[in-house]
């Protein structure tokens, strides 16, 4: 029977005297023991584990005797594969790849790294979204011929499907909440989010209060949040406000969320958008934009048009539980196919 370990690095800026439980609150990990339970409930035994770097693989590979290792994003260095299939020569290792190219293009040793774990004949490379398959698969071609394509596989990503109905806005109220989770960083598009919201919240007659998560901040997102800050300091007079969020488990931003009007997801790139994902499941309408597999066409925007984001705001105020029907509709039939395509991947 197959046995699937799932294994994730401990973040650089863990403290488990400052963090504990918070230290683990990430995208990354949240979407790994997403995948993790529902491999569980389908039968499939899988197991997931946080180390320190990559020496602790050994041990933890030796406990639970897997025969898959997913391996989620890129930090185990490809030479420590060596290593690894010596000690562990019926394992298949996996490298899951949760980013398109123009994010991964922001990490130095990406493409590095990618040759060369193809080079390793029991190391595959999962990817999380069709496009970025196609382009890792042209990327492998050229380095190592038609035989590489097979080493890249499909693992799309997973939600649990436990949905709230819509949210009551208190359109009465002199404030519109409006939420625009996640790692400050250039591609999120907060600045673009931030200035239609504003048009939007005024549009109605509303001080926005523009929620956003403070203390990631990720490829240079220092001076997005340096312009965010401005902004709102600029507008002060209006009555406009940001307001920070720090970053919490799950639980507890799952409360957040709920406590929002309206979200916002209008990246640049996407793979899934676990953030947007969470939004939704608390009853809460979003706007997001096309890169966003499950997003709804009627409340997508395009994130270079601050209008075109205006306008889906607006379509999503007037009809909120049409936005929640189509959007929990989507997400559900997306989850669906992904459960399909990972058993069938990992069934004896």
């Amino acid at each position: 029977m197959n046995k699937i370990l799932f294994i994730l690095k401990r973040r650089e800026d863990y403290n488990a005297t400052l963090h504990s439980a918070v230290g683990l609150s990430t995208g990354l990990y949240n979407s790994a023991s997403f995948m993790n339970d529902m491999l569980n409930d389908m039968g499939i035994p899988s197991n997931l584990v946080v180390v320190t770097d990559n020496n602790d693989i050994d041990r933890e590979v030796t406990k639970y005797k897997p025969t898959h290792v997913i391996i989620e994003a890129l930090w185990v260095v490809p030479q420590k594969f060596v290593v690894l299939q010596k000690l562990h020569p019926n394992v298949i290792w996996i490298v899951r790849y949760h980013s398109e190219l123009p994010f991964l293009a922001g990490e130095g040793m990406a493409m590095d790294w990618t040759a060369d774990y193809l080079s390793y004949p029991n190391v595959y490379l999962g990817v999380n979204a069709p496009r970025m398959m196609d382009e890792l698969r042209l990327y492998a071609t050229c380095k190592y011929g038609e035989k590489a394509v097979d080493k890249i596989i499909y693992m799309p990503n997973y939600y649990p499907q436990d949905y709230k109905p819509c949210n009551k806005m208190d359109k009465n109220s002199p404030y519109i909440n409006i939420g625009c989770f996640g790692a400050v960083r250039p591609l999120k598009n907060h600045m673009n989010q931030a200035l239609a919201a504003i048009k939007f919240a005024e549009s109605i007659g509303k001080k926005l209060r523009f929620h956003i998560n403070s203390g990631r901040l990720e490829m240079k997102g220092e001076p997005v949040m340096h312009n965010l800050r401005a902004t709102f300091m600029q507008l002060g007079e209006k009555g406009h406000e940001l307001i920070n969020h720090t970053w919490t488990p799950r639980e507890q931003f799952l409360e957040t969320c709920a406590e929002m009007d309206i979200g916002m997801q209008v990246s640049f790139s996407e793979t899934f958008n676990i953030v947007g994902a969470d939004l939704i499941s608390q009853g809460v309408p979003l706007v997001g934009s096309s890169e966003i597999p499950w997003i709804s066409c009627m409340f997508s925007a395009s994130a270079t048009e601050t209008g075109d984001i205006y306008n889906a705001l607006r379509k999503t105020y007037n009809s909120p539980k049409l936005n929640i029907w189509t959007n929990q509709f989507n997400l559900k039939s997306y989850t669906n196919k992904t459960k399909k395509i990972w058993y069938n991947l990992f069934k004896d």
